[in-house]
């Protein structure tokens, strides 16, 4: 099911995890209209950096968020969330460089440039942040920052 021109439902929930574990990573009818949102700012996304943007992590069901580590309070799990990765484009602490200043522009609620392990990707959100410091931030393993920084 195409939800945007470039997007899909299936590249929105595709989970490898899932996959290895034999979760089920269907969302719930309800969440498909933020799923829908979500591709939305992908593709506002896809137009400004000019390259293909590949999605990491899209939608997580609940057991799918807790086999990969993320918060109870993920995002991710209510379909307002996606990670990605644009190598067209350059890193990803480049992508989240060029983003930040256009988080309102793009409708981007949150964007977090994360670095953890070896691995780099961008996080959006449809869902601004209660603080408002916290819609452009940086996590690493050793915490979160405000803005985007190496």
């Amino acid at each position: 099911m195409n939800l945007t021109k470039h997007f899909t439902l299936a590249e929105l929930t595709a989970s490898s995890k899932a996959r290895s574990l034999g979760l089920d990573n269907t969302p719930p009818p309800e969440l498909v209209p933020r799923l829908v949102r979500t591709a939305e700012m992908l593709e506002r996304i896809r137009a400004t950096l000019g390259v293909p943007v590949i999605v990491t992590s899209g939608y997580r069901s609940q057991a799918v968020n807790r086999a990969v580590g993320g918060v109870a309070t993920s995002d991710h799990t209510q379909g307002h969330a996606a990670d990605f990765v644009a190598p067209g484009f350059g890193t990803p602490e480049q992508i989240a460089r060029s983003l930040a200043p256009l988080v309102d522009l793009l409708g981007i609620g949150q964007l977090i440039y994360e670095h953890i392990g070896g691995k780099a990707w961008v996080h959006v959100s449809t869902r601004t942040p209660e603080k408002p410091a916290n819609r452009v931030i940086t996590i690493t393993a050793k915490g979160a920052a405000l803005g985007i920084q190496p």
